[in-house]
């Protein structure tokens, strides 16, 4: 896993988690991908602890053309630091 801080921010804290394992996205997962899914959302929970996210945050993957994917490899978005809001737009 590689995590980092987006380009864009779109929250004070908006951190990128992506697994090495390629995926082009959560719809290409399969069956055998349970381990890498798995320790991407361990992986998550963790940069939000080390960022000092108790409070709460939120975690998005975003899947295909009209989810909002504009990167063709699996990744998620670790965002906090502020509040968030309901639907999410």
């Amino acid at each position: 896993m590689l995590a980092f801080h987006d380009i864009d921010p779109k929250a004070p804290t908006h951190i990128l988690v992506i697994p090495k394992k390629h995926l082009a996205s959560l719809a290409d997962a399969g069956s055998g991908d349970h381990a890498v899914l798995g320790h991407l959302l361990l992986k998550a929970a963790e940069v939000a602890r080390e960022q000092g996210l108790g409070r709460g945050y939120r975690i998005v993957i975003s899947t295909g053309p009209e989810g909002g994917q504009r990167v063709d490899h699996l990744h998620l978005h670790v965002l906090g630091g502020r509040q968030m809001h309901w639907p999410p737009g």
